[in-house]
């Protein structure tokens, strides 16, 4: 395994590092990298649903889109970020981040604080989120990353974010405060977010005896660049068109919220659009493109659906929710 850390704060650079680790090489990696104040978007998300523009744009809040599923997230320099990229049979394709959250876990026990899993993705301590973590598949390989909220600044979270009222009872801002705290809260002794990442390099590199941090080269710098100044940087990629649909729906699944836009002309489906914070073991576009050309009619929708497994596409979400939410 490849150790790494990444001392850039550049969310463009670093999410391009991500993939190109993740598409370019074979080697299994652990890193650890922050961010400068930044929101971080789910793959399949519509940015401008999940921010507040006018709070981002007033702080020069950095808007990044990542690889992976799931929510929006806030990262600043009290936020400590870690990826994992294993290599995987494909028999072993599944959305399950406890085998890899678990050397995380061991760090975080070993320092005297309580964290434990929770939900489909989080680390909390006593019911309160430190953690969010995220994975995607790309042939043989897997990525799966997290945060880790060690001293970050909640008032600056809870107003980057615009939260979703279906997941909270409460105003917005109170519900993302009261269930989230920091690390740095619960260690028995003080340590500042550098030293706590030293501490979990060197946890996690005990695990193997004799590794050492290997540093990006300078030509795979120059290659990460290249991508974070072509992609991941770029408007279409971090904004993209949200177009107004004519149908517009969204349902609470298992796997998360699930959103649909649509266009439909002539009783065919002409137009689709799925955002979410939903997770996908398959690109959720090759579902989209089964569906755009078919009308729009139960018979017709579950004539193709019967022979897709739609939760390959939206992981929790079962045909049946899929077929409910575009059809109804």
């Amino acid at each position: 395994m490849r150790y790494i850390w990444l001392p850039t704060q550049s969310p463009y650079f670093n999410l391009a590092t991500e993939e190109y680790l993740l598409t370019q090489t074979q080697e299994e990696v652990f890193m650890l990298w922050q961010n400068a104040n930044a929101i971080i978007i789910g793959r399949h998300q519509n940015t401008l649903a999940e921010i507040n523009q006018p709070f981002v744009e007033e702080n020069k809040i950095v808007v990044a889109r990542r690889l992976t599923g799931g929510g929006a997230v806030f990262h600043d320099l009290g936020n400590l970020n870690f990826s994992f990229i294993r290599n995987i049979a494909p028999e072993e394709k599944e959305i399950n981040f406890v085998k890899f959250l678990q050397p995380i876990v061991d760090a975080l026990q070993s320092l005297g604080v309580p964290a434990a899993f929770s939900g489909r993705n989080d680390l909390v301590v006593h019911d309160k989120k430190i953690s969010g973590n995220a994975m995607v598949y790309y042939g043989n390989r897997v990525l799966e990353h997290g945060t880790l909220l060690f001293s970050t600044v909640q008032h600056n979270l809870a107003q980057a974010l615009k939260v979703d009222p279906d997941k909270f009872n409460d105003k917005a801002v109170k519900s993302v405060r009261s269930r989230v705290t920091n690390i740095s809260e619960h260690l028995p002794q003080p340590m500042t977010v550098m030293e706590f990442k030293d501490y979990l390099m060197d946890f996690i590199l005990k695990q193997q005896p004799g590794t050492t941090i290997e540093p990006l080269t300078p030509q795979e710098e120059a290659c990460i660049q290249k991508r974070a100044d072509e992609k991941f940087s770029t408007w279409e990629w971090n904004y993209g068109a949200s177009p107004k649909y004519a149908i517009e729906r969204k349902v609470r699944t298992k796997g998360g919220t699930v959103q649909i836009g649509m266009d439909v002309k002539n009783g065919i489906i002409s137009d689709l659009r799925i955002y979410g914070d939903f997770f996908s073991k398959k690109n959720p576009d090759e579902l989209i493109g089964k569906l755009i050309g078919i009308a729009h009619t139960e018979t017709a929708l579950k004539e193709v659906l019967c022979n897709i497994d739609v939760q390959e596409y939206l992981n929790g979400v079962t045909n049946e929710e899929l077929l409910g939410l575009i059809n109804t």
